[in-house]
């Protein structure tokens, strides 16, 4: 039966297609990582693994300009997310990374990282209906923060060590992810 194309030739096809089309990949892109979000769980760090961030005079600025010192987050639980407009697995976990905003933002404090201009992010989040705050590193970044990939996610704890610390596109609004910073913040 060589030379026959089967159902799922024919469907490899279609989807290598789709990825070269300029107008279809980022679609594409997204939808399948936020299909392997689901799958890339978030996963606690052993107590003796977990390493405490050394440098806490980084600052970040607001979208409104004011600055904003890392040392104010001191016995917070603290959500760290570096990702950017552009990238699809950063997009595709967005979402989830808002619904938590919205329902732990009086709880925990919220990093947004991104180097991408603001107007973009304005226009960004409003085509989303995402309400979060975004930031920019004002200073150099902890190198327990440094990362060569996007996204990065980390989570500290009110010693400031962190807890979490996963690449890619996750789902974290996920009664997995809610556990561990309920546990958090009752430490």
């Amino acid at each position: 039966m060589k030379g026959k194309l089967n159902k799922s030739n024919i469907f490899f096809l279609i989807i290598l297609v789709l990825l070269i089309i300029p107008q279809t990949r980022q679609p594409l892109q997204i939808w399948l990582h936020k299909g392997l979000s689901y799958i890339n769980q978030s996963t606690v760090i052993d107590t003796d693994e977990r390493i405490k961030i050394a440098n806490t005079k980084w600052q970040m600025q607001t979208e409104k300009g004011t600055i904003i010192d890392f040392k104010s987050t001191q016995g917070k639980v603290v959500f760290i997310n570096f990702w950017a407009t552009w990238c699809p697995p950063c997009i595709a976990e967005m979402p989830s990374i808002n619904s938590l905003y919205n329902d732990y933002k009086d709880k925990v404090v919220f990093l947004l990282i991104t180097n991408d201009d603001f107007k973009k992010i304005e226009l960004f989040k409003d085509k989303n209906n995402f309400n979060f705050e975004v930031l920019h590193p004002f200073n150099e970044i902890p190198k327990e923060l440094s990362t060569n990939s996007i996204p990065r996610t980390f989570i500290l704890n009110k010693r400031g060590e962190i807890v979490v610390d996963e690449s890619g596109a996750v789902n974290w609004n996920s009664e997995n992810v809610r556990q561990q910073i309920n546990e958090l913040l009752l430490e």
